[in-house]
């Protein structure tokens, strides 16, 4: 909490030198662009003049009226200046700042409660009575696979949790664990293989299509692992596999199910 404090103490005198860095370069460009206006000013003057535009009578007049404008704004004019006390001034107002937030904390916030560490809330998590969300359930998932590696349901729970909840790599990785214990499982071949899937962002990459193969092979009526076969061989312009894949899927869905329909539309030539 002391270094977290210094920090922001640093952060803020930083921050205050920025400011009046800032402050002092908007000043400094603010009389360079006065300076290049006039500039530009006498120099169409006398662009006019050789050409012709203005003989010498009326470009002298010109050039003078143009001379006491610029004259008359300079005078007018509030220079932007930094004072000499400024920078204390603002690194004053950050301190008091910084020290008023710190009382507000005092007064209002908990100063000596510790920080509740991960461990902590999975215990929590894993005793309490509310629904968890799926990275909830995946670290108390975790714990009992740290505790029993060879615990199945639990490798295979937890590759269910963490694809919930969007860990497609780390659902992979429990997969394939468990199917180091039981590698008939085709669940878990076809879990797998969706989770392969997923971490390649759609598409069905080959260790992917390896597992839905051996899904398959060990059960025939896994209809995911169908599917995903199908797409790997439509991407890849093999009509056959496409419908060996595809065909026994769209007889076993219902016939008002959406996803029949969309399949029977891709389905190269038709699903007669």
């Amino acid at each position: 909490m002391t270094i977290f404090w210094i920090m922001t103490a640093l952060l803020a005198a930083l921050a205050g030198l920025l400011v009046l860095a800032g402050a002092r370069r908007g000043a400094d460009a603010g009389e360079a662009l006065e300076t290049a206006t006039a500039a530009a000013e006498l120099a169409e003057l006398d662009r006019l003049k050789a050409r012709g535009l203005l003989d010498e009578a009326g470009w002298a007049a010109a050039r003078a009226e143009a001379g006491r404008r610029i004259l008359t704004s300079e005078r007018h004019a509030a220079p932007v200046r930094a004072g000499s006390k400024d920078r204390f001034w603002v690194l004053g107002g950050l301190a008091v700042a910084g020290f008023g937030a710190l009382g507000l904390y005092a007064a209002f916030g908990a100063p000596g409660f510790e920080d509740q560490g991960f461990e902590r809330r999975v215990d929590a998590w894993s005793t309490g009575d509310e629904p968890l969300q799926p990275i909830q359930a995946a670290a108390v998932i975790a714990r009992v696979v740290e505790e029993q590696p060879d615990n199945y349901r639990a490798l295979t729970m937890l590759g269910a949790a963490r694809f919930e909840a969007g860990d497609a790599i780390g659902a992979a990785s429990a997969f394939r664990r468990a199917l180091v214990l039981q590698p008939d499982d085709a669940q878990s071949w076809a879990r797998l293989g969706e989770s392969l899937v997923r971490a390649s962002n759609g598409a069905v990459g080959a260790d992917a299509e390896a597992a839905f193969t051996e899904a398959l092979r060990r059960d025939p009526d896994q209809l995911g692992a169908r599917y995903f076969l199908g797409e790997a061989a439509l991407a890849r312009g093999d009509t056959a596999q496409v419908r060996a894949m595809w065909l026994p899927l769209i007889a076993a869905l219902d016939p008002a199910d959406p996803r029949r329909a969309d399949l029977e539309r891709r389905l190269p030539g038709g699903a007669s």
